[in-house]
């Protein structure tokens, strides 16, 4: 069954360029994009291109999507009333968020049947911000889960979620970089889910885990240093 979706990004996030190129591959095509441009976006942007410096950056969408008839179109907010109008003139069955700010309900209630999304980090142990850089700084294992979308901040139910196998050498951007890669190739499965009719929903026990803003520099660096020192718990069996 083809999925008719929306696919929701800030302009050029490299978070957004790799899912939508897994999609792409896997033959899950956007029936539009919609690309906030807006100075939350930039920062969004410039934060995330600065947690993978040094690693590859995946293609641009245009460059994506070149023989594709897919629309593409620029909103200033993900969340205004313009967006809001192209969603419900569109009647999208999902929205697929490829990285953007939290989605409001007025925005949500335009998809006919949910709203997915995949967060770089295993939930519900890890929610909201910086997931790699907390799961390093507080010990815990790396990795991503796809997910039905709720008002709440991550606390859909789960759709499918996977740990990232950390090996000796990886630093804090290759992670970074790695769990893109895995966010993309969840995304893809959850889609291949629903598709084939074959998903089950996971609810979360919002009980169990914390919600977490920006890590601060001070604990980024706590967390890096056990990266490279070796005293970080979670690394693969067998890595070297």
């Amino acid at each position: 069954m083809a999925l008719k979706f929306a696919f929701l990004v800030i302009e050029e996030h490299p978070y957004g360029r790799e899912m939508l190129r897994v999609l792409l591959e896997k033959g899950f095509i956007p029936e539009v994009i919609l690309q906030e441009v807006s100075s939350v976006g930039d920062i969004e942007r410039d934060k995330f291109l600065t947690r993978i410096q040094g690693q590859p950056i995946p293609p641009r969408i245009n460059e994506l999507t070149v023989g594709r008839n897919i629309p593409i179109y620029s909103v200033s907010n993900h969340n205004n009333t313009s967006c809001e109008e192209l969603l419900r003139a569109g009647a999208y069955d999902y929205l697929v968020l490829g990285g953007t700010r939290i989605i409001k309900t007025n925005i949500l209630q335009t998809a006919n049947l949910a709203t997915i999304n995949c967060h770089p980090g295993l939930l519900p142990t890890l929610r909201g911000s910086s997931s790699v850089g907390w799961a390093l700084y507080k010990d815990l294992p790396q990795g991503a889960t796809a997910h039905f979308i709720d008002p709440g901040i991550d606390t859909g139910d789960i759709i499918v979620k996977r740990e990232l196998p950390v090996l000796r050498g990886d630093t804090y951007e290759s992670l970074n970089y790695r769990i893109a890669i895995l966010a993309g190739e969840l995304m893809a499965e959850a889609l291949q889910k629903i598709s084939d009719g074959t998903v089950i929903r996971y609810p979360q026990d919002t009980s169990i885990g914390e919600t977490y803003r920006v890590i601060p520099d001070d604990l980024l660096e706590i967390g890096k240093q056990k990266l490279a020192d070796g005293t970080y718990s979670h690394f693969s069996k067998g890595s070297q």
